[in-house]
């Protein structure tokens, strides 16, 4: 592609012109406006368009790395499920078109959004926190300087901030804590459930409380529980839940957020049920 338009956008850029007129005369005649017609930009939903118009020019060129933040997209309760397959299969095929070996890829998980009940940011935000099985990934977690009202959150230099952590510990080596609190496995102890992080160390809350934690049995039913900080560690609790399996965290669209690091990192929302 060399800079023109793309197949169909000239009818697309058409077609909203003629819609605004005509809801302009429905409207002046006392008449419902006409519904705009679904097309927007059809080549931009095309397999492999974008990928061929401004991704593959660059594969013979030398990379160090890559910065990716996108996913609120996909965050249709059909499409949200589909988010890790095709994250992860996004990563494998651009590390495989450089053939450069497996170059840092770094990314921002998305933040708080009230978002609608058709959405789902939870189950997009736990697919990047899976993704960091992959080799040379590092995610930035952006849950607590996201706005709930602006899919768009205007705090980009924490999240440039914490991006740069990632590339200087894994592009440039620098002993450094790049990461905030995240799960690593599950014990239970009676009635309750011990959850383990990785980087912990100095584990806290800042800013609120220390909520938005679920435990539930082997039903699978989630119900709110009581979340204490035990040094590294944190303890779950539940009176409607006597055999707690599985716990998560943050787990809405817009949750309430205030778990931290020594290093002021948030930790990252999660589910351990599978």
């Amino acid at each position: 592609m060399r800079g023109q338009m793309i197949d169909h956008e000239a009818t697309a850029l058409l077609e909203g012109k003629l819609h605004d007129q005509q809801r302009a005369e429905a409207i002046a005649a006392g008449k419902p406006a006409p519904q705009f017609p679904w097309n927007p930009m059809l080549d931009t939903w095309a397999p492999a368009r974008l990928y061929n118009g401004m991704i593959a020019p660059l594969t013979p060129f030398p990379i160090r790395g890559v910065i990716w933040y996108q996913g609120e997209s996909n965050s249709a309760l059909a499409r949200a499920p589909l988010y890790e397959r095709l994250f992860e299969t996004l990563i494998t095929d651009w590390r495989g078109q450089w053939a450069e070996g497996d170059f840092p890829f770094l990314y921002v998980q998305i933040s708080n959004f009230k978002s609608s009940p058709q959405e789902d940011w939870a189950t997009i935000r736990e697919a990047q926190r899976r993704t960091l099985k992959l080799r040379n990934t590092a995610m930035a977690v952006t849950i607590d300087v996201g706005n709930p009202d602006n899919v768009h959150p205007t705090d980009k230099v924490t999240v440039g901030h914490r991006l740069a952590l990632a590339a200087r510990k894994i592009s440039y080596g620098e002993a450094l804590e790049d990461s905030g609190p995240t799960i690593r496995q599950t014990t239970t102890e009676g009635s309750a459930l011990r959850l383990w992080f990785n980087h912990a160390t100095g584990l806290h809350v800042q800013g609120g409380p220390l909520a938005s934690f679920e435990v539930a049995g082997s039903d699978g039913v989630f119900h709110p529980a009581l979340a204490t900080i035990d040094g590294s560690t944190i303890v779950l609790t539940s009176a409607e839940v006597t055999h707690p399996v599985w716990a998560r965290y943050g787990w809405a669209n817009s949750p309430d957020c205030h778990l931290f690091n020594g290093d002021g990192l948030p930790a990252s929302p999660f589910t351990t049920q599978p």
